[in-house]
């Protein structure tokens, strides 16, 4: 069965005659928010009569959330409150991509508004100006949930040409990434760059440098659309940690982490303070690296398959089984950033770049 027999997977020559409609003076702005699993997106879109140009100018809405795992059918309403807004790469023109905070009835943050926390540590650090990129790993599925390309009754050849591979037996799904990067950059999503990832069908993309609360904003919005270009070509995205068991690599989000003195001359001497900060905090860390506080990460944090053991904290400069990696060249400058590689694919990046602050920089 290929990806044309799901009704899912509709002719998009169709589609094609009816985007070209004009839409007057009337602008499509898709409410885009996080569900109650912490790792699930919604979205449903609102008409205006004008074009937004910050999060602001759009009106808060809401939506039911006894359906988004957030809230009981009897008392069901949640809020949205716009946060961020973007380009919309799918409908184009002056339509909007809006992300949301979501509130409940008492108008208190929901369960997984974790970037309300996030906020306030930001701003608390705003003078030292951190700095963050995060490379987001993912695997490409079938609807059968088998690894996108891979044999039906088997496994391709042991990992080894697939890392940044070329060639239609080392890579599968390249045309959803190079989808997916224009259309980020078209939504002003900071992406950096992308990659084929060391198992087959799996993938890499990296956002950053974003200061503050901005990583998290840009990460979420280019998952959304990975996850909408993916639905177009009838492939299934999964940012599970472990996707495959056995002798394949898992999926990361690795954050590289800097403060304006680590970016300075000398700045070697403050990304050491930090990781010893960082060294005291493992577990509170290994429970804000992905939605079940370290149960997720278990799976791929075995110190196998370039990763550190979830049970201890590793430091070293150029070693990818390590908790933190200092890069080489920033060894050799003498100033830099750091990487920490324990967050999961599926975290949070507002948990992730929340929990790095307050212990690095706020020293909590």
């Amino acid at each position: 069965m290929t990806a044309k027999d799901y009704s899912g997977s509709l002719d998009k020559t169709v589609l094609n005659y009816y985007m070209s409609l004009e839409a007057d003076d009337k602008v499509m702005c898709e409410y885009i928010w996080i569900d109650g699993t912490g790792q699930g997106i919604r979205s449903k879109c609102k008409t205006l009569d004008y074009e937004p140009r910050k999060p602001e100018d759009c009106p808060e809405w809401n939506y039911d959330g006894s359906s988004t795992y957030q809230a009981e059918g009897s008392n069901s309403d949640m809020y949205l409150t716009p946060v961020a807004i973007f380009r919309d790469p799918f409908r184009r023109g002056k339509h909007k991509l809006v992300l949301c905070e979501v509130y409940k009835y008492n108008k208190e943050p929901a369960d997984t508004n974790k970037r309300v926390t996030c906020k306030k540590v930001m701003d608390q650090a705003k003078a030292d100006h951190p700095w963050f990129g995060i490379e987001q790993e993912y695997t490409l599925l079938a609807h059968d949930g088998h690894p996108f390309g891979w044999p039906k009754n088997g496994f391709p050849g042991p990992q080894g040409p697939y890392y940044c591979g070329v060639g239609a037996n080392r890579v599968y799904g390249r045309d959803i990434v190079e989808a997916h990067y224009r259309a980020c950059l078209y939504a002003g999503v900071k992406i950096a760059g992308c990659n084929a990832e060391v198992m087959p069908a799996q993938w890499e993309f990296q956002v950053g440098p974003c200061e503050g609360i901005d990583m998290g904003d840009h990460l979420w919005i280019g998952r959304y659309i990975l996850e909408r270009v993916a639905e177009d070509f009838g492939v299934v995205v999964t940012f599970d940690p472990k996707p495959m068991p056995g002798d394949w690599n898992g999926a990361g989000a690795h954050c590289n982490f800097s403060t304006l003195k680590m970016r300075e001359d000398g700045g070697l001497k403050h990304i050491e303070i930090a990781i010893d900060k960082l060294s005291g905090h493992h577990t509170r860390h290994i429970e804000a690296y992905d939605p079940k506080q370290g149960e997720d990460n278990k799976r791929r944090l075995t110190g196998l398959h370039e990763t550190s053991s979830i049970e201890d904290f590793s430091a070293g400069v150029a070693n990818r089984g390590a908790s933190i990696r200092i890069p080489r060249q920033v060894a050799a400058d003498g100033k830099g950033y750091l990487e920490d590689r324990r967050p999961s694919s599926n975290c949070d990046p507002y948990s992730v770049t929340e929990v790095i602050v307050y212990t690095a920089v706020l020293g909590q």
